[in-house]
């Protein structure tokens, strides 16, 4: 099959990567220049496991292919799927969905056959309605279905999740549409459950998903603040948890709270979408709330730790939203950082991965080091903000010999304790 791709990011790029493994004829389109011109020389414009490797290997097979034009990206095409941004709006935090439009209005001028239209974006209930009236009133002769095709790759394991996927939810009512799509996923029909369903279901799924997940982050979070004051153990107390079937032990790990591009901005959005339709989502509401206060939160634990210390020297291990990924939006790490320079402390960090993407949201506000030890020269205290292995399997004496002051805040209960406090360290982590 001919599938077009609008937008590289990180659900159009993987997504278009995978495809193109299975076999399909894939063609991504994206407005950046530059960034086409780095994709059609075989160079990621983000970092995820595998994803290079595959990128290159169907380059080389010739079925993927990379423009800048919506005429020549989706001529042929038996599905466009829409993978363009949907930021929040920064006063209301509802999706904006000016690039869906956009895309919407620039791909109907071009259909010329019957084809599906698939949202990959996450975009709030009834846009599938808005695109099928936008395309029509564009085109009126255009021959087409529009899908809901909520993606759910987790940033860090996108190319793992595509050829593993938990479940397929294609939301359409068309059996023109049903019979492209079932063609598409042939090769999941014994590896995940492909579930059929109206379209504004498949729409609400996707942030349903997003918002219990952030809700369970939260929660956990919320005990293990609890279990400070109690003198009881988050990880014991998780670990029991977890052991319950209808719980299960998947987002039980307490931190410095929920971050990235998709479970601030979903949660926030589903908070939007149902103050519009008159509905009260009390459980999200206090999750938004809880979450940002969370960061916040962390930030003062740090400096009470170090208030003591004349010009204390912060050394940050993390950068990124979550390990394995260079993402470095709505980062707790980023957001903790913001806090402390409230306070103008002096702060170096290191990431294995996101360094670039942070200097440009944080510029020349912190310092930044080569590597994990080199961050905490000087250092009066050490604070992981994100769980990279290279973190969990550092060498902490080597860590410790050029530290000022032996403190280590561990937010997100990496590191070996016992072998912390045995080499000399004053070692905090999260719900203990």
């Amino acid at each position: 099959m001919k599938i077009s791709i609008i937008g590289t990011g990180y659900v159009g790029l993987p997504t278009g990567v995978g495809m193109a493994e299975l076999g399909h004829q894939v063609v991504c389109i994206d407005r950046e220049i530059s960034k086409i011109e780095r994709l059609k020389k075989g160079e990621i414009t983000l970092f995820e496991d595998g994803l290079e490797e595959l990128l290159k290997k169907n380059l080389e097979r010739g079925k993927i292919s990379f423009t800048n034009s919506m005429k020549e990206g989706i001529a042929d095409a038996d599905i466009v799927l829409i993978a363009v941004g949907t930021p929040p709006h920064p006063v209301t935090k509802e999706a904006d969905m000016k690039y869906v439009h956009a895309a919407a209005t620039e791909l109907a001028q071009h259909l010329d056959k019957y084809t599906v239209i698939a949202t990959k974006s996450t975009v709030p209930v009834g846009t599938g309605d808005d695109i099928e009236s936008l395309i029509s009133k564009t085109n009126p002769n255009a021959k087409f279905d529009v899908v809901s095709l909520p993606e759910f790759l987790r940033e860090g394991f996108a190319v793992h999740d595509f050829f593993n996927p938990d479940r397929i939810i294609i939301g359409t009512d068309s059996d023109s549409a049903k019979a492209v799509l079932t063609e598409l996923y042939k090769p999941f029909v014994d590896k995940s459950e492909i579930l059929f369903v109206k379209r504004r279901s498949s729409e609400t799924i996707k942030y349903a998903s997003n918002a219990f997940l952030a809700l369970k982050i939260h929660y956990i979070n919320e005990m293990a603040d609890f279990c400070e004051k109690a003198n009881a153990d988050i990880e014991e107390v998780a670990k029991g948890m977890g052991l319950d079937s209808r719980i299960g032990n998947k987002f039980l790990n307490p931190g410095p709270g929920y971050g990235g591009s998709c479970f601030p901005k979903d949660t926030n959005a589903m908070h939007f979408m149902a103050k519009q339709n008159g509905v009260e989502l009390t459980l999200i509401e206090a999750a938004i709330r809880g979450n940002e206060k969370r960061k916040k939160d962390i930030a003062q634990k740090i400096i009470s730790k170090i208030n003591h210390i004349n010009s204390p020297k912060v050394a940050v291990l993390g950068l990124t939203f979550k390990g394995g990924t260079d993402d470095c939006r709505e980062s707790p790490a980023m957001e903790v950082i913001d806090e402390l320079l409230k306070h103008e402390l002096d702060i170096t960090a290191y990431d294995p991965k996101g360094m670039k993407n942070a200097n440009e949201l944080l510029g020349d506000k912190i310092n930044y080091a080569e590597d994990i030890y080199s961050v905490a020269n000087d250092a009066d205290i050490l604070v992981i903000l994100t769980e990279w292995d290279d973190f969990k399997n550092c060498d902490l004496q080597k860590v410790m010999i050029n530290m000022r002051n032996k403190n280590i805040f561990d937010t997100r209960n990496i590191l070996n304790a016992e072998l912390a406090e045995k080499l000399g360290f004053s070692y905090y982590k999260i719900g203990k």
